[in-house]
């Protein structure tokens, strides 16, 4: 997965895995977790050492919004941190794991 930053929109951005969309995470949504300012030097040091997560938390995002292969979507800091804890399980429980997790949101 290949990331880089966008300068325009002060954001990363990256195809997810398994579409030739666009997903992006803007420089603001990094600052909760890298606990300071962001630079796009931190956010795409932080984006390499969690690219696993951020697939996942594409992934998890495009079917909870019924998007298709070339979709353009935002992810954001709590879609991350979630992915990161879903990573204790395999992907294909992850997503189990929210559509659970929707199914009981729901009335």
């Amino acid at each position: 997965m290949s990331m880089e930053w966008d300068s325009a929109n002060d954001c990363l951005a990256f195809s997810p895995p398994g579409g030739d969309g666009r997903c992006v995470m803007h420089r603001r949504a990094f600052r909760a977790l890298l606990r300071q300012e962001p630079t796009p030097a931190a956010c795409l040091a932080f984006a390499a050492r969690n690219q696993a997560a951020l697939g996942l938390a594409a992934r998890l995002k495009m079917q909870r919004a019924g998007l298709g292969p070339g979709a353009r979507f935002h992810i954001t800091s709590r879609d991350l941190r979630g992915a990161i804890s879903g990573l204790a399980l395999t992907p294909a429980e992850a997503v189990e794991e929210e559509a659970r997790k929707g199914a009981e949101q729901r009335p």
